[in-house]
């Protein structure tokens, strides 16, 4: 045998595991349940611009409403999801088992409650009606921590449940006196002063953060597909980075904006690449889990804390 075959064998051998583990990830099928939130938006522009398919991933991505994700997920019509890291400890808590394997981002603004102009702070809110979305959601959570850190309770206003983009239209069309609601919805609000102001959002109280999370019996099985998951939203983030207008354009389509209108709700809250990722597994999550569970067990969205906090995520991924 010549020295250039067994070369050629050496390398070819060298390339196995290495293949095998692109057909693992080529040959799984997975569904992910996500909204049209900003944050998430990277990842519908991994699949319009076709990384997961680079990353050797067959995705197809559900929009559910974030109160239905968790029966999906239960299911197993959905192997993953998006969501916000209180709804996974709610999740988990209530019977529904999702681990958290990267962050999409943090909030910084994208969220608010927007009032009446005669409302001057939250004191003012008491017995006022406030369109919110249903519990266990995002904007849910956010009121009932927003009252909790001005010495308030959900009892202490009127709710009426409402998406968080019909919120924010009933808002701007005179119903009701307050709606707690996120981008792209929350511009429609600063779009029409004329019917009320926002009071407060999450630069004053950052409480709305983003995860990816998985089945943890499809996860044992699928790591390979877990971690192409992952890389794909951060080469989403390096998209963004390296061509903002194409990608901005690709991402608000999905959502029915210009490019220019999702760069504007997108400028309210922060991406995360690999580099915070890393940051926030090493002890920001839990510490932020820790606090959430409290409002969660307050406002009766669960009625028992998780066993153990650590078993809600795997920082493996984000390495």
């Amino acid at each position: 045998m010549s020295r250039s075959v067994v070369k050629w064998l050496v390398l070819a051998a060298a390339c196995v595991p290495g293949l095998a583990a692109q057909a693992q990830a080529q040959n799984t099928k997975l569904v992910l349940g996500m909204s049209g939130w900003t944050g998430f938006a990277p990842l519908t522009l991994a699949d319009k611009a076709g990384l997961f398919s680079k990353h050797g991933l067959d995705v197809e991505i559900k929009m559910i409403a974030q109160k239905d994700r968790h029966l999906a997920l239960a299911a197993k019509s959905i192997q993953c999801a998006a969501t916000t890291v209180e709804t996974h400890v709610a999740w988990n808590a209530n019977g529904v088992p999702i681990v958290q394997i990267f962050q999409t981002d943090k909030s910084y603004g994208a969220d608010g409650l927007a009032v009446r102009g005669d409302i001057k702070g939250f004191a003012d809110l008491r017995g006022k009606t406030i369109g919110v979305d249903a519990p266990g959601t995002a904007p849910f959570f956010g009121l009932a921590w927003m009252l909790s850190k001005n010495g308030m309770t959900l009892k202490d206003v009127k709710l009426t449940t409402l998406s968080p983009q019909a919120a924010a239209q009933a808002f701007v069309t005179g119903q009701g006196d307050a709606a707690m609601t996120y981008e792209p919805y929350l511009s429609t609000v600063r779009d029409n002063p004329a019917a009320g102001k926002i009071l407060a959002t999450t630069l004053d109280y950052p409480m709305v953060i983003d995860t990816v999370g998985c089945d943890p019996a499809w996860l044992k099985a699928n790591p390979r597909a877990a971690q192409a998951l992952a890389d794909s939203y951060f080469a989403a983030l390096d998209m963004i980075r390296a061509d903002p207008a194409k990608s901005n354009d690709i991402m608000g389509a999905a959502v029915k904006q210009t490019g220019a209108q999702f760069a504007r709700s997108a400028s309210f809250l922060r991406w995360q690449d690999r580099a915070a990722n890393q940051r926030f597994f090493a002890g920001e999550l839990t510490a932020f889990m820790k606090d959430a569970t409290a409002i969660l067990l307050a406002t009766g969205i669960i009625h028992k804390a998780p066993d153990d906090l650590a078993a809600l995520f795997d920082a493996r991924f984000v390495q």
